[in-house]
């Protein structure tokens, strides 16, 4: 019986001394810290590495941080001993915290981490761990240790090591292609893979000098695009990361690959990817367009107008005075591409018809305006000297340069509007390598001057407009009050910048002075008339617009656009509308009036699950050129879907249609009842 009892002590001491005095530190604790403990295990067989693994475990509710922890937070640390000691660390595919605003990558309740010791140690490794911990608050611990790297490895380590190995990403795992690019402020990551997504998830590390914020995932495919918003480490403008190395790792139902990519020009486009003859055709397309536009009738009438007074219409004279105004069209096409480089050089906010968030630009145009309404009421007209004039005709260059500016006024007139194919060549331009961008403005201005070089080539076209005769003064008439149309427009634009009562005072002003000239050049009775007129054209749109807004009255709760609303919205399973909009955006006007205000629209806008966020871009804004930059668009109109079934938000198309617009917040719904 004794020796029963002696045999089974002896084989329990069997079995109790390999973990007793094993490379194990146990399961630390610190009396500062309840809610973790920590133990390292080495197995120092191998001749030339020695291999440890971190094992971390967590109460519930409880995370502690990725080599990146993001927006905050810490990252594992152990501080050696033996300074001389070389670390390599593995990390496990986190996941993404997001808390109040704040978004940050880890792990919760445990993980365990392979650490790789390039170099032997001495036969006792200490050093000091430094664990982050986070719920409700943070903790960060030390916790002292020694490894007898002289006992055996424990039994279950090789197994244990190769399970946690197992969840360290690898590299060539999931994806075909990775490319990246920079623009002011966002970097661009778009990924490709042989299958298609599912529910991908994106985890970055931070370039030298640089913050990347949460990223913006796009699902089309196979491809994946991801947005990055940048800043600087403190929070302010990023530096230049082109040529910088962005190191990520991108997760899909399991699966996870780590890459490295050298960050390099603007990529194409965040929302499209298109073949670029495909683009250029929707420049030429969309720059077509732009002649029929509200925003260029006014230009085309007095185009019109300058055909009928030619005195001798030979075709040198039409093909030279055409060719002036195309070459004002393509020179002012220029002049918009080239402020679009320096803008995007100096890292400043560029988009299509900012300069109309300028006051003194604005203010400009009305004076611009107002100047060819006087003129085309015969108010007065511009004289240059006889010797000078002597000296143009010498040059067979009379009023080349007036047709010039035709040209160049009706491309600034036209910069606040924004037809289909003309918003998706300008989202990819503005985003594109400089030489795309040049190449795609003066795709543009060929598809707008493309009427004018058609008559150029063919002047016999002109020829069939009738002779000139008495009826032209009416003519001249419905040209001028088109432009004083155009003028009132643009002075309305005023309005968020100076105030209501200026804006009417200044209307009033115009109107006054033109019926006074009228009554000083001509006579009372035509003053009158046109006084009559023009009083009769303003009371028919009071009443158009108080009809209007009558029977299309806007319901809708709009809310403002901030991300933070998109994402709450969103974590209450809720749709989002998003409308990003401006005063002088001729389209944004034409959306709202056919599309927004519409009753169906109305009433699926006001449903209880649809949150309606409205931004203004009237006046220069950073938060909307953020959100816009962040979505690969610089112009507006803009207008985005989310909801359950549409997690990454559906981008529509910049002239709304009613019936799509409908279908995807339908889709927006996904599964959701």
């Amino acid at each position: 019986m004794l020796n029963f009892f002696r045999n089974s002590l002896l084989a329990l001491l069997m079995l109790w001394l390999p973990v007793t005095f094993a490379a194990d530190t146990g399961w630390l604790k610190n009396l500062q810290n309840s809610h973790a403990e920590v133990r390292l295990r080495a197995d120092n067989n191998a001749a030339d590495v020695t291999r440890l693994l971190l094992d971390i475990r967590l109460q519930e509710g409880w995370k502690t941080y990725w080599r990146t922890p993001g927006e905050g937070g810490i990252a594992p640390k152990i501080t050696w001993q033996d300074n001389s000691i070389a670390a390599k660390w593995f990390w496990p595919t986190p996941q993404r915290f997001d808390v109040s605003g704040i978004s940050t990558q880890g792990y919760h309740e445990g993980v365990s981490l392979p650490i790789q010791l390039t170099a032997k140690p001495d036969s006792l490794l200490s050093g000091t761990l430094t664990l982050s911990t986070c719920s409700n608050v943070c903790i960060l611990t030390d916790y002292p240790f020694t490894l007898d790297l002289q006992q055996p490895t424990d039994a279950n380590f090789a197994h244990n090591y190769a399970t946690a190995m197992g969840k360290v990403p690898q590299e060539n795992a999931l994806l075909a292609k990775l490319t990246a690019g920079y623009r002011s402020g966002v970097v661009q990551v778009l990924a490709e893979r042989v299958a298609s997504w599912h529910a991908p998830a994106v985890f970055v590390d931070m370039p030298d000098g640089a913050s990347l914020g949460k990223p913006v995932l796009q699902l089309q495919g196979q491809r994946l695009q991801i947005t990055l918003p940048a800043t600087d480490e403190w929070g302010d403008v990023a530096p230049d990361l082109t040529g910088k190395t962005l190191s990520l790792v991108i997760e899909d139902e399991g699966i996870a690959q780590q890459s490295t990519v050298t960050i390099g020009a603007p990529l194409a486009s965040d929302h499209l990817q298109m073949p670029l003859w495909q683009i250029v055709l929707f420049a030429i397309a969309g720059g077509l367009i732009l002649n029929f536009m509200p925003c260029v009738l006014p230009v085309l009438g007095l185009k019109l107008s300058t055909i009928l007074q030619l005195q001798q219409r030979d075709r040198r004279s039409v093909r030279l005075q055409f060719l002036a105004s195309s070459g004002g069209i393509i020179i002012s096409f220029m002049a918009l591409a080239l402020l679009m480089t320096i803008l995007r050089l100096t890292n400043q906010a560029i988009g299509w018809g900012i300069q109309f968030q300028n006051p003194w630009f604005i203010a400009l145009l009305v004076i611009v305006t107002l100047l060819f309404s006087a003129n085309l009421l015969g108010l007065f007209y511009f004289r240059l000297p006889t010797n000078f004039n002597t000296r143009l005709a010498n040059l067979q260059a009379d009023g080349l340069m007036n047709h010039f500016l035709h040209g160049a006024f009706a491309t600034l007139l036209a910069t606040p509007c924004s037809a289909p194919f003309l918003g998706t060549a300008i989202a990819v331009a503005l985003v594109a390598p400089l030489p795309q961008l040049w190449g795609l403005f003066i795709a543009m201005s060929m598809g707008m001057s493309l009427p004018w070089l058609l008559i150029a080539v063919r002047p016999t076209l002109a020829f069939r407009l009738p002779r000139p005769g008495r009826w032209m003064n009416k003519l001249r008439l419905g040209l001028a009050a088109m432009m004083l149309a155009s003028c009132l427009w643009l002075l309305s634009l005023l309005t968020p910048f100076i105030g209501t009562s200026w804006t009417l005072f200044l209307g009033f002003l115009i109107l006054a002075a033109l019926l006074f000239s009228c009554a000083r050049h001509y006579s009372l009775r035509w003053a009158i008339t046109v006084g009559g007129s023009a009083a009769l054209a303003i009371g028919l749109v009071t009443l158009t617009l108080h009809y209007s807004k009558q029977s299309l009255k806007d319901e809708i709760r709009w809310q403002p656009l901030t991300e933070a609303a998109i994402n709450q919205a969103l974590a209450a399973n809720k749709r989002v509308f998003i409308d990003v909009t401006a005063d002088w955006c001729v389209t944004c006007k034409a959306n709202k009036f056919n599309v927004l205000l519409r009753s169906d629209v109305q009433k699926a806008l006001q449903a209880e699950d649809v949150v309606a966020l409205r931004g203004d871009w009237t006046q220069p804004s950073d938060t909307i050129n953020q959100f816009l930059q962040k979505r690969g668009m610089l112009a507006v109109p803009f207008n985005q879907i989310y909801g359950p079934g549409l997690t990454q938000g559906k981008i529509l198309s910049p002239l709304l249609n009613k019936d799509d617009l409908l279908q995807i917040l339908q889709q927006a719904k996904g599964d959701a009842r």
